[in-house]
């Protein structure tokens, strides 16, 4: 009997983890972060959740994010393997030809998906500061066996 998986997706937090974010990624299997993480302790927190799987984004600088991949593989279950980088203009494989089920990516800041040739391509949108009227939020990857699918999370900003 499968069980089903939650993969949090966070991407470009740019030094900022919104508390929000993290009530919203509790309960996570793993958690994906997509690039420009901005600074070691975003993803120390992150791990305080669940397992991360993090990829260095283009505003990722020094030591510690040298340290990041720019690309990963995360396998969930048996079956599902998720392909993550930073920008999606950098794919440099054919994620179906390659037995993928999911591709997650960020620097956009726009949140969205959209499925080409069975596989799910994510942005789950930036979780960071503010960037022009676009929102703040993150993603859920709903994993059963091979089957994917994709929650987008608007991060409602609590008053301070």
């Amino acid at each position: 009997m499968s069980r089903q998986h939650v993969v949090g997706l966070i991407s470009d937090t740019h030094g900022l983890l919104r508390p929000e974010a993290i009530d919203l990624l509790k309960g996570s299997d793993f958690i994906v972060h997509a690039g420009d993480v901005g600074a070691p302790e975003i993803l120390v927190e992150l791990a305080r959740l669940a397992p991360v799987t993090a990829v260095r984004g283009n505003i990722d600088k020094g030591a510690w994010a040298q340290a990041l991949p720019k690309t990963d593989v995360l396998q969930v279950g048996e079956v599902a393997f998720i392909y993550v980088l930073h920008r999606i203009e950098d794919l440099d494989l054919d994620p179906a030809a390659a037995g993928f089920q999911a591709v997650v990516s960020g620097h956009s800041h726009k949140p969205g998906f959209q499925w080409k040739d069975g596989v799910l391509y994510v942005n789950p949108g930036s979780a960071g500061p503010r960037r022009f009227s676009l929102p703040v939020s993150i993603g859920r990857l709903l994993v059963d066996d091979d089957k994917v699918s994709v929650e987008l999370v608007e991060i409602e900003m609590k008053a301070r």
